[in-house]
């Protein structure tokens, strides 16, 4: 199933301090993760994480 993602740009605790992070949810079921970065390589990471991490064990694809 295809699945639409939320994306906001935050700042993420990082080993010294902020990074520029991303947050990544799920529009369907509210699940997030946090990918470090801002380009559209970190979205697609935070998209793999949020499938493998799915509460429900669902395998959707998800798009921004």
């Amino acid at each position: 199933m295809r699945v639409k993602i939320d994306v906001s740009e935050e700042g993420l605790d990082g080993d010294y301090g902020a990074v520029p992070g991303l947050i990544i949810t799920c529009t369907r079921c509210r699940h997030s993760v946090e990918v470090f970065g801002t380009e559209e390589n970190s979205v697609k990471r935070g998209a793999v994480m949020l499938r493998e991490e799915c509460p429900f064990n669902e395998d959707n694809f998800y798009s921004a």
